[in-house]
């Protein structure tokens, strides 16, 4: 039975407490624990580096329980109800530190830690349990990429539209002050982050609870063993497939040169491209009422005539390309000054693909991995979809984790320091952040699209996987009667 509208949206809607999350981290805690509150790039990359860290080793954790979990309202929706009010709160605090950690930088360095290690614990308690019912609300090749396209499209949605509202409303410059160096308006960014999550989540779980009976199995099919040596067996059980170690090492590569960029880009937009806060909240707002659309409409018309790890090869290959165009045209002193329009149309254009190729790539990855649970019944006979989603966000948040990490460092190294201008940096120091960027990200992003080479799934081949568990099934059913 295909799925209701509703029930894509009502699935898809959870992607965006993980969104806030993102462009808390990637948009603003960076620029405002450095250039705003003054604490050292160096100090505030290696926090944020350990708390990714935490954040990656908890995932198994997370995914281990959640698989073996059993309760009346299955295995995925008790711990997104409990994770809500706690993630919240934790936007609230990491934008609003009290004046006395504000004056030492110990102290504030500790507080970012802890707001860190906070709301990334609580997000994986909704994320992963969320990402695994997608390979549980259906089984269909096609319709697994449309419900996951549904839930990248709120991701990304919410991600840049509350990036881009933000600069809009609350960093536009005000009596001649940019906003984006002003503490008093993080704190605002805070409680509205609170927000989003609280209605997003309350949605997400209301209405998916119709799914509720998907979760629950019979505990022949749940992994099995309890503590350290089963999560450990988990683990090894989900890289023993050898089509999910290729992912999991594309996902390395390809979420390093995520990290990178994403963590250097609102550094590069301010003072590189001098853009103000109105320009950057369209650079980041058009997009998604653009590329995030049109990637989940030929997500659709694509996979009818490629399967998702082709369409996957593609997206990277592109990606490559779109991380370095725009550079010598600057460099070769082929774009006009900055304050053109045509300077801000070209950005407009790299940030689009950016975005649609995003957005292709990650739901071509995620409804493989949920293929990729199929397959692992197929061959092992237990269900573990948190097992190969928490490994898969254990590599994409420890690799992600060098973006903060080599902007911090980056930042030290060439001399940007709290305080400086747009418009006021030597010409030198712009250039380095450039190729500091470029020179993180590029051989990252080819060793991903290295290894999706390697990666294989098909329609025919689910079908036949399917086909496999339903007579293994069967079989079972008939030496229990």
């Amino acid at each position: 039975m295909n799925l209701t509208k509703r029930a894509r949206i009502s699935y898809g809607i959870g992607g965006a407490p993980y969104a806030v999350k993102e462009s808390a981290f990637t948009q603003f805690a960076l620029l405002f624990y450095t250039q705003v509150l003054g604490l050292s790039g160096t100090a505030t990359g290696l926090v944020l580096f350990v708390s990714l860290v935490w954040d990656a080793i908890s995932d198994p954790l997370m995914g281990a329980w959640t698989d073996r979990f059993r309760s009346r309202w299955g295995r995925r929706h008790p711990f997104m109800a409990v994770s809500t009010i706690p993630l919240a709160l934790g936007h609230v605090a990491l934008f609003y530190p009290p004046q006395w950690v504000q004056t030492n930088s110990t102290a504030l360095a500790v507080w970012l830690l802890i707001c860190s290690l906070w709301i990334r614990t609580w997000v994986t308690v909704f994320a992963l349990p969320h990402l695994a019912l997608a390979a549980e609300i259906t089984q269909d090749y096609h319709e697994r990429s449309s419900l996951l396209g549904q839930r990248i499209g709120f991701l990304f949605f919410t991600s840049i539209l509350l990036s881009a509202l933000s600069m809009y409303w609350l960093f536009n410059e005000v009596d001649g002050l940019d906003g984006r160096f002003i503490a008093d308006n993080y704190i605002s960014y805070g409680w509205l982050s609170a927000l989003v999550i609280l209605v997003t989540a309350c949605v997400c779980i209301y209405g998916t609870r119709g799914f509720v009976a998907a979760t629950r199995i019979h505990a022949d099919r749940m992994p099995s063993g309890q503590g350290v040596r089963g999560i450990a067996r988990d683990f090894m059980a989900t890289i023993g497939n050898r089509n999910f170690r290729h992912l999991l090492c594309y996902d390395l590569g390809a979420s390093a040169s995520y990290g990178i960029t994403i963590a250097l880009n609102i550094l590069v937009w301010t003072y590189f491209w001098e853009f103000d806060a109105t320009t950057m909240a369209l650079l980041m707002g058009l997009p998604v009422f653009t590329a995030v659309p049109l990637a989940l409409f030929t997500t659709e018309k694509l996979g009818k005539y490629w399967p998702k790890d082709r369409i996957l090869k593609y997206a990277i290959f592109l990606m490559l390309v779109d991380l370095v165009w725009i550079y010598p045209l600057r460099f070769l002193d082929i774009m006009p000054e900055n304050g053109h329009w045509l300077v801000v149309f070209l950005v407009f254009v790299q940030n689009f693909i950016f975005v649609y190729l995003f957005v292709l790539r990650n739901i071509a990855a995620y409804s493989i991995t949920a293929d990729l649970t199929d397959e692992h019944e197929s061959n092992c006979g237990k269900r573990q979809e948190g097992g190969f989603y928490s490994t898969m966000a254990f590599t994409t948040k420890l690799a992600s984790g060098l973006g903060p990490l080599y902007a911090g460092l980056v930042l030290d190294f060439i001399g940007l320091q709290e305080g400086m201008m747009p418009g006021t940096i030597a010409q030198p120091v712009l250039d380095s952040l450039i190729w500091a960027m470029l020179l993180g990200a590029l051989p990252l992003m080819y060793m991903a699209w290295h290894f999706t080479l390697k990666v294989s799934m098909s329609k025919a081949q689910l079908q036949q996987i399917q086909a496999t568990i339903l007579a293994s099934r069967a079989s079972q059913s008939s030496t229990d009667q």
